[in-house]
């Protein structure tokens, strides 16, 4: 159960686990306090995170690729990620090469 404090306009102003002086109770899966969340500072820098992600894979395959480091150099739970993200990412981009490779098609 999440806490909320409305503003004069009765819109939210704060959100909160505890309760608040004149706050009210609100479920967490409202589509109040969902459009709420989604509008905040926060959704935005959760976006940069997952771009911020793909930098840092990119990043590794490079110093991987330039032998500064290996792949088991890195602690085996890495490994296994990036493995895993490397296979999702392999599918995803043969899933849209709707041409293939074949330089004959032009």
């Amino acid at each position: 159960m999440l806490y909320l404090v409305r503003g004069p306009d009765g819109s939210i102003q704060t959100l909160s686990r505890q309760a608040l002086p004149d706050s009210m109770p609100v479920d967490e899966h409202s589509a109040e306090v969902t459009e709420f969340l989604n509008r905040s500072p926060r959704a935005g820098f959760n976006e940069s995170d997952a771009d911020f992600v793909r930098v840092l894979e990119d990043l590794i395959d490079t110093l991987i690729t330039k032998n500064v480091i290996r792949h088991t150099d890195l602690p085996p739970a890495a490994q296994k990620k990036l493995m895993l993200r490397k296979g999702l990412r392999s599918r995803i981009s043969g899933a849209l090469d709707f041409l293939g490779q074949d330089e004959r098609l032009l």
